[in-house]
Order: structure tokens, then sequence, then C-alpha cells
């Protein structure tokens, strides 16, 4: 699960995405064929890396909209937790041997097999747990605070609903209303900063 918390945190991804993701679909920045490529060829030796969410676990593999089709680059702790992931999922292929079922997704079960909702949950509450913050999680709730901590470091409301792929900032303002920091409290603390309480005195 540590990859999983880790890529749907420091992404947005929903779940249904991040269930859905594909090797394929992880790419590093290749300065040689000025291209981007499934990182399981290059490997994960580079700068840059990416993933397009262009899938899901919904029906025929799609995503929610059409403006959820995106390309996110990965920050360099999610790059991290995915080579490691990489490394323990080739692991588990040796061990499962001849049960192994290859289907390429990035997030599956040690045999190979797709995770469903269910265990996706279990793995989350598991670690909630183990960390000291109770086991009422779900799995959205990355994606929840994941706009909490855009919206808290300045990132504006049009960029939050580029990255979670939404329809408009109107939807992502609508939904995540708690979770956005208000900006118009902006004007006041730069007023603050500018002017001070003693130079309006």
């Amino acid at each position: 699960m540590h990859a999983y918390v880790v890529v749907s945190l420091l992404t947005g991804v929903r779940t249904e995405e991040a269930r859905g993701l594909q090797w394929a679909h992880v790419v590093t920045w290749s300065d040689e064929t000025a291209e981007w490529r499934p990182v399981v060829k290059p490997g994960f030796d580079r700068d840059r890396f990416a993933v397009y969410v262009w899938r899901s676990v919904r029906a025929h593999g799609d995503i929610k909209t059409e403006k959820s089709r995106r390309t996110l680059e990965l920050p360099l702790q999610a790059v991290d937790a995915l080579r490691r992931h990489h490394t323990r999922q080739a692991s588990d292929r040796l061990k499962a041997g001849p049960v192994w079922q290859e289907t390429g997704l990035v997030f599956c079960s040690t045999t190979g097999k797709p995770l469903d909702a269910a265990n996706v949950r279990r793995g989350l509450r598991l670690v909630t747990k183990k960390a000291g913050i109770g086991e009422t999680w779900s799995p959205r709730e990355l994606r929840h605070s994941f706009v909490s901590i855009t919206s808290d470091g300045g990132v504006p409301i049009k960029a939050i609903a580029d990255l979670c792929g939404h329809s408009s900032p109107a939807f992502t303002g609508e939904v995540y209303r708690h979770q956005l920091k208000p900006m118009i409290t902006r004007g006041a603390e730069v007023a603050d900063v500018v002017f001070g309480p003693s130079k309006l005195a």
C-alpha cells in the first residue's frame, strides 16, 4: 500500500484511476529520443517521470469524463515509491511462479490480480491504524487531502481542477469547498504585510 498511498496523495488521482494504472502508463522523459517512454524500458535512472491517467477500473476502462484524461508529472517522492514498488512486484512475480497473472497493473495483488475497492479500503485502514490516525479513512480521502495540500500551498483553483481532472474550477470549488483554502483572505493577508497596522494609524 505504500506506493499506492504516496502516488494517490501526491497526484490526486481517483481511486479507480490508481487501481487501473498500468506500468505502460508510467513514463520517463528520454533526452535521446525527445519523448516520453514507459519506465519499464529505460528504467528509473532518469530525471523526469509522469503518469498517463488515461484509464480506470470503470466499465470498458473508461475514465470518469473526457476532461479526466490527463498526464501528470510525478513528484520525486512518488517516483521513489514506484521504483521500490516495481522491485517488490518483481519479487512477488518470482514467488508466485506459474500462478502469477500478468495484467500490467502497477497496483495489484501478490499474484498479479487486479485490486478491488474492498482490497484497497482494507489496506489503507491498516496503514492509518498503524500511523495512529484511526481506521475510518477511505481511499478517496487521499484525493481530498491532495486538494487541501495544494490549496494550502497556494496552487490556484484552476490548476487544482486540471490536476484532478475536473470539468471546471467551479466544480472543484463545489465538491471540495471544505478542502480549499478561502482565497478571499489573501487580500487581507497581503494588505497586512504591505501596510501593517502602524502604517494606517
